[in-house]
């Protein structure tokens, strides 16, 4: 990949919309029958009719093969049941969302909780969750997030009809699914992932930034086979045939730069890190993984004899990494070499299976045996808790975060 730089200027809004958030909150236990109303409030989160808590709301939604849909708060072990969605297929969040892809497209629970992120410090919400619809779509569908769950927007692309589409995070805090645009790529794959008042597009072999409501603005980067995408402290990342592509903003403009992988190293096609951090991490085919600093703009590669299917960067500092490997066992590197391993705690790692990593714990969920384990990683990946869902966590999201 040649390095490449292209800009344009975003709306003033989008400067606006990362600096003033609104957020949605309440205690957990029932179905909110209105939504909490997500008017912005003085630039530090704060929604009329919402609770702003100490600490973080740590709660993990659960979602049965049938769609039934649980909440078990992790400070004080309560739990509540939401109304059910279709059979899910995939989950993801943002720390707050959890969108699952069924067969009507992608259905979104509202967790009620959430961390809003004001760089130097941070402020914790609790709404009352709620289950808010569907966006309809065909085939898989991608979901990317960005840094807030209360301004800026959500990138949704469906595999099997080519769509992108930008839903609005503000509405979606007020409670209702606004798409911003749907665009028809006439891809079998690509991404859609926000930045700014606006997004990147990325299919076949080109990334390019659209504005909210649609347009091309011309600014485009080569980016072949584009998969996988993040959004880190620094920026956006792309994964790419040959690397990653990195979209910042500068002065109110979207800036391209290639990050291209080391000679002969096979690209992961997906990246997961502790959210808000810069560095992320990525698996490797059959080799191991390899860690992404975007402040840095390099890659660090490292190979392991664990076969791993999971794999998330923990913090930057010390390439900390923690990963769930093929016979179900939790392993912790630090700078490439390991230094903590759990016996298997799961006997089967398949899709459902997740690992999603905080500041202090990870957690791990176990369909057949119907619990969710934590782990301790930074304690010799001791088994800290071993959780009971109110539903089967057979797809398992920890929000709060």
């Amino acid at each position: 990949m040649t390095p490449f730089r292209s800009s344009v200027l975003l709306l003033a809004a989008g400067a606006a919309a990362a600096l003033l958030t609104g957020c949605a909150a309440a205690t957990p236990g029932t179905v909110a029958s209105t939504p909490t109303s997500a008017a912005e409030g003085d630039g530090h989160g704060a929604i009329s009719g919402a609770s702003e808590v100490p600490e973080p709301p740590l709660q993990l939604v659960a979602v049965d093969d049938a769609g039934t849909v649980g909440i078990l708060d992790l400070l004080d072990g309560t739990t509540a049941q939401l109304d059910s969605i279709g059979t899910p297929h995939a989950v993801a969040t943002d720390g707050r969302y959890v969108f699952a892809t069924t067969d009507a497209g992608v259905e979104i629970v509202d967790s009620g909780v959430w961390t809003w992120d004001h760089v130097d410090h941070f402020h914790y919400y609790r709404a009352t969750p709620a289950v808010l619809g569907a966006v309809e779509g065909a085939g898989p569908a991608v979901v990317a997030t960005g840094p807030l769950s209360t301004a800026g927007s959500t990138g949704v692309f469906f595999s099997g009809s080519g769509e992108a589409v930008l839903l609005d995070n503000a509405a979606l805090a007020d409670g209702a699914i606004v798409e911003r645009f749907r665009l028809e790529t006439g891809a079998a794959s690509g991404v859609v992932a926000p930045i700014g008042d606006g997004a990147v597009v990325a299919t076949a072999d080109r990334v390019r930034v659209v504005t909210g409501d649609g347009a091309e603005t011309g600014a485009e980067t080569a980016c072949p086979d584009p998969s996988g995408s993040i959004t880190t402290r620094v920026g956006l990342v792309i994964g790419c045939a040959d690397g990653a592509v990195l979209a910042t903003e500068a002065d109110g403009e979207v800036v391209f730069e290639d990050i291209p992988l080391p000679e002969g190293v096979e690209r992961p096609t997906s990246f997961d890190g502790r959210k808000g951090r810069p560095t992320v991490a990525g698996l490797l085919p059959g080799t191991g993984y390899a860690l992404l600093d975007t402040r840095e703009r390099t890659w660090q590669v490292v190979e392991t004899e664990a076969d791993l299917v999971r794999v998330s960067a923990v913090d930057d500092a010390d390439g900390h990494v923690v990963a769930l490997d093929a016979t179900g066992r939790v392993r912790v590197y630090v700078d490439g070499a390991e230094i903590a391993a759990t016996e298997p705690l799961v006997d089967a790692v398949d899709e459902g299976v997740s690992l999603t990593v905080d500041a202090q714990r990870a957690y791990v969920n176990d369909p057949g045996a119907g619990v969710v384990l934590e782990i301790a990683y930074a304690d010799g990946a001791r088994v800290a808790r071993s959780l009971e869902t109110p539903v089967a966590p057979d797809f398992v999201a920890e929000v709060g975060r």
